[in-house]
């Protein structure tokens, strides 16, 4: 299986620490968050990598070479100007021969990566999603009004429920058609036309840990909670 790593951010969320670090080699504990991804990927069945660089590309080709310290091959994708999440894919469409994973290289999660691909697969879907609940606390009371601005409802303080994207996805190969060389393409802007093009688009929810530590506040309690979930990451 082949994966696609987002990892050429800037990280400015997490400045200063990202002015002359690359966020992916960010420590979780004493590993790169990186590393811990690649490491994942590695025991679940994945056999190649190209990590879409960009931001000091230069310390994490040197940190990671060719993969062969962590054996599995990675292979390196640099943007000359920013494509978007997703307009990358065209530079190396001829290196994506199969069925693939994409994700951001800042995402620490025990959802299982091979799962996920198998549940695509199963399904015919064109891309899978990965989705993950988050509850929304609103400290006010919030009212609705009919169209004569009479008062119908009044909910005081509601958690309000959402499935959001966890950074996670699964491209059959045929997506590639949607995507122009040297193109700038986020993935909102993708699945909404794959979904108008009547392509089957499925979500794949997962209630597990998850985190995406591009904030500080998070990136902290990655540091605080990796021991309790280290053992749930798969990792052999």
């Amino acid at each position: 299986m082949q994966a696609v790593i987002l990892a050429g951010g800037k990280g400015t969320r997490l400045k200063p620490y990202t002015t002359v670090f690359p966020k992916p080699l960010m420590p979780i504990n004493d590993k790169p968050i990186l590393e811990i991804v690649i490491k994942q990927l590695k025991s679940q069945g994945f056999e190649e990598i190209i990590l879409a660089v960009g931001h000091l590309s230069e310390l994490i080709k040197a940190f990671f070479g060719d993969g062969s310290k962590f054996d599995i091959k990675i292979k390196y994708s640099k943007e000359d100007t920013p494509l978007g999440t997703v307009g990358g894919l065209g530079l190396i469409k001829d290196d994506l021969n199969e069925t693939f994973l994409i994700m951001n290289g800042d995402v620490l999660t025990t959802l299982n990566f091979s799962d996920l691909v198998n549940y695509h697969k199963r399904n015919g879907a064109i891309s899978t999603v990965a989705l993950n609940k988050r509850v929304v606390h609103i400290d006010f009371g919030v009212v609705k009004l009919d169209n004569g601005n009479s008062i119908i409802d009044y909910i005081e303080k509601p958690n309000i429920d959402y499935l959001v994207s966890m950074g996670v996805y699964v491209f059959d190969q045929r997506v590639l058609e949607y995507i122009r060389p040297n193109e700038y393409l986020d993935f909102p802007t993708l699945v909404k036309k794959l979904i108008h093009k009547r392509e089957k688009v499925m979500g794949y929810s997962f209630d597990g840990y998850w985190l995406d530590i591009g904030r500080p506040d998070d990136y902290e309690r990655a540091n605080n909670e990796i021991e309790e979930i280290y053992n749930k990451l798969g990792i052999k």
